[in-house]
């Protein structure tokens, strides 16, 4: 009797596997946080082995900094074409208003994976250099209107007020928004 060996599955040919990967990291990271985010659950959420996570990535934290990388590349260009317009300084200060009371594209999931990585780049060094990248990018927009002082407060503002609008349980007044903007930027209301 002679045994016949089991036959092998054939390779799944998968080009776009690792950016399946990523983008399912940052849907994990909006589902259970950066403490949440696991291997196994990456791997279920990109429908792939749990051997393809160390395949393509070096460790859990290579994958978080090129996931957290692929979000700020997503977010940056809507950031910018915000401000494709603006012509003036009360331009300018319309589309900072309109860009912290919501219109600027980001959706509420975005900014909870925003801040997933503002929090887990306070411990690690390799995700702090994605959110100065991403930051210095956002600067970079501001100072074609402001100086780089002012494009630094204003960038913190943005931030700030965004964290006040995503986190608060009453309504949130745009009026305020614009007059807070305004008169930090010393445009007439």
């Amino acid at each position: 009797m002679t045994t016949v060996p089991a036959a092998r599955s054939p390779r799944r040919y998968d080009p776009e596997r690792k950016s399946r990967i990523i983008d399912a990291t940052i849907d994990v990271v909006a589902d259970h946080g950066v403490a949440g985010t696991t291997s196994r659950r990456i791997a279920a959420a990109a429908d792939v082995p749990l051997g393809s996570i160390t395949y393509h990535f070096d460790s859990i934290d290579d994958l978080l900094a090129q996931a957290f990388r692929r979000l700020s590349d997503q977010m940056s260009p809507r950031y910018e074409a915000h401000f494709a317009q603006v012509r003036d300084l009360e331009g300018f200060a319309d589309a900072v208003a309109d860009l912290i009371n919501g219109d600027a594209g980001g959706t509420a999931r975005d900014w909870v994976v925003s801040y997933e990585l503002y929090l887990a780049a306070l411990r690690d060094p390799a995700l702090r250099s994605v959110t100065e990248s991403w930051m210095r990018r956002s600067r970079s927009v501001l100072e074609r209107f402001i100086d780089p002082v002012t494009a630094r407060g204003v960038d913190a503002l943005i931030e700030g007020l965004v964290m006040h609008r995503t986190l608060s349980t009453a309504s949130f007044d745009p009026t305020e928004t614009r007059t807070i903007v305004r008169r930090l930027l010393g445009v007439a209301e």
